[in-house]
């Protein structure tokens, strides 16, 4: 299989802001907006401005795995490419340091057509940053920790046995109990910690809210998978993957607001269905975006016999936000899922 091979195409949506709307108040470039990397400084101090809000650019997987604007995104023109450009770390007066990706929309003629920043902790209007750290090395590593599905320290995961092993004392060999494929061996544990901030910060998903065992607390675009008895949402199917973000309701499905959250990515020889805490939930896909993520050997080795994993027929069965527009989109489901 090779890079341009048929696969899946995922459309992730990202939380930017325009590049104007960060400039810089002190410094050599006094005046200037964010930019890309080559035309930044060291130690030049930026400002978010007040009237300033997130957008959403919504991205999918090109051929080659480039990055490139999806037809529903809010910003960008469609099937324009976008690339990684760097991350650039920040420091307040306080001393607390922050990172944010600086992407860069370009035409098909090649020439830029906007650029955007992907902060990667909630950056505060009017208060002072300043540029202590450019980095054109890690960016794909940093965004692959956002591209990627995990699930918090403590989730319970349903192993071949039946029996339930916390999330950080799994290993790779274990086997795991999967939803199409019956018991599969766990090819890889990764693990991460980052900042619980806004548009990244955890979802949480109470004990018995969508018949859990447990709380269970995933990263917001985990998907999970439901059946539903009959065709609550109107999706025209009863198996439907969601992510977990377009659930919360502020009561029994929340999302977790500050601090730091220790995360963990299980990775098979296949994109799989498991059981956390009860809830059938998706495992990590291999594709350009989280490829990064993974250590350098076993991203060689995947290169070669795994570029991207295979299409599976569950990918069809994702639903939008649109089709959750109901005042508890957790409820309706619950009530229309089984055990």
């Amino acid at each position: 299989m090779t890079e341009n091979s048929t696969t899946a195409n995922f459309v992730q949506a990202l939380p930017v802001y325009r590049a104007n709307a960060i400039s810089v108040v002190n410094g050599a470039n006094l005046g200037d907006a964010m930019s890309f990397a080559t035309e930044l400084d060291l130690d030049d101090t930026y400002e978010l401005h007040a009237i300033s809000a997130l957008e959403r650019l919504s991205v999918t997987t090109a051929r080659g795995g480039v990055l490139s604007v999806a037809d529903e995104s809010q910003l960008g023109r469609a099937g324009n490419a976008v690339h990684l450009d760097s991350c650039l770390t920040m420091m307040s007066a306080n001393g607390a340091t922050s990172e944010m990706l600086i992407l860069v929309e370009v035409d098909g003629l090649g020439d830029v057509d906007a650029v955007y920043v992907m902060p990667l902790a909630q950056l505060t209007p009017r208060t002072e940053y300043t540029l202590v750290g450019i980095d054109t090395q890690g960016q794909r590593a940093k965004f692959a920790e956002v591209a990627c599905v995990s699930f918090s320290r403590g989730t319970h995961i349903t192993t071949a046995s039946g029996a339930q092993k916390k999330v950080e004392d799994l290993q790779a060999g274990d086997m795991i109990l999967t939803r199409d494929d019956g018991a599969q061996k766990l090819l890889w544990v990764g693990s991460s910690t980052v900042r619980a901030v806004g548009d990244f910060a955890p979802i949480c998903i109470r004990a018995d809210a969508l018949h859990n065992s447990a709380d269970l607390t995933v990263s917001p675009d985990n998907r999970l998978f439901i059946y539903q008895r009959s065709d609550a949402l109107g999706a025209g199917r009863h198996e439907v993957l969601i992510r977990a973000r377009h659930l919360v309701n502020g009561d029994t499905i929340v999302q977790r607001d500050g601090g730091f959250v220790d995360y963990y990515q299980l990775l098979f020889d296949d994109h799989q269905i498991i059981y956390a805490e009860g809830i059938a939930c998706e495992t990590l896909l291999v594709d350009p975006r989280t490829r990064p993520a993974l250590p350098r050997d076993l991203a060689t080795q995947l290169s070669q016999t795994l570029p991207e994993h295979a299409r599976r027929a569950h990918f069809d069965f994702e639903v939008g936000e649109a089709l959750l527009e109901h005042p508890d989109a957790a409820a309706v489901l619950r009530r229309a899922s089984t055990r």
